[in-house]
């Protein structure tokens, strides 16, 4: 579903991207954890087309996504739905208009079609009830769980996930990954989930990845990665500063 080959991204001299390599299986969950500051949300970027790398290749379902333009990226990238840090809602847009706001902008549906969609949605995600309110009058989990059902409305076949439980208590922050847990098994995509969430979201993914200086230092499963006794790998699930950092 998603490779990035020798992947090299710089900023201003700032070398970002140095020859990362990933793969990503049809349907898989996938874990991206690491530093912060480090280059896993230019990934995503990357992945969905919004940056091209300097140098490098990555492939969405087999199609060069650096060599799109036009309506062929366009094309690509409504194959993806993006879970915003910020849930990126309109505030003067209700509940409803949010999530219906997709299927206005890029689809030909009539609004009774609309309507019986987003309702639907909405109790996947126990909001049908708050569909009259605005951004300013929801809890912080209840933003998260509207800009879930507005990236799962459009039916994506992949889903990036941009630190979802961010700015959340450990209780709310869970059933967030709950509800993308139910959204993957809903919906069979692929999903992408930066996060520094651990060992939370190893829950509900199949595999994990650890970046560090441009490069992916750790992949595999969780049981996988753990007998590799990674010193990397088990400071960050630690959150231990004791001794020197065990990063490459």
């Amino acid at each position: 579903m998603i490779i990035v080959r020798d992947a090299y991204k710089s900023f201003n001299g700032n070398q970002v991207l140095k020859g990362l390599n990933l793969e990503i299986l049809e349907g898989e969950m996938f874990a991206l954890i690491g530093r912060s500051g480090l280059g896993k949300s230019v990934l995503l970027k990357h992945i969905i087309g919004i940056m091209k790398p300097d140098t490098g290749d990555i492939f969405v379902d087999e199609q060069n996504v650096g060599s799109l333009h036009g309506k062929q990226l366009e094309a690509m990238r409504r194959k993806f739905g993006y879970l915003f840090q910020e849930g990126a809602l309109f505030d003067s847009l209700t509940v409803f208009e949010n999530v219906a706001f997709p299927l206005r902008e890029k689809t030909a549906m009539k609004e009774p079609e609309i309507k019986d969609r987003v309702f639907v949605e909405l109790e996947h995600m126990g909001l049908k009830k708050d569909a009259h309110k605005y951004p300013a009058e929801l809890s912080g989990g209840m933003r998260k769980r509207t800009s879930l059902a507005r990236a799962m409305i459009m039916q994506p076949s992949i889903m990036l996930f941009d630190e979802p439980t961010t700015g959340l208590d450990p209780i709310i922050g869970q059933s967030i990954l709950n509800y993308i847990q139910l959204c993957h098994r809903r919906l069979g995509f692929t999903g992408i989930i930066v996060t520094h969430d651990v060992p939370r979201v190893f829950t509900i993914v199949q595999k994990i990845a650890m970046m560090d200086d441009g490069r992916i230092i750790i992949n595999g499963t969780y049981d996988e990665i753990v007998r590799q006794g990674n010193p990397a790998f088990q400071q960050f699930l630690s959150g231990s500063i004791d001794g020197p950092l065990h990063y490459v």
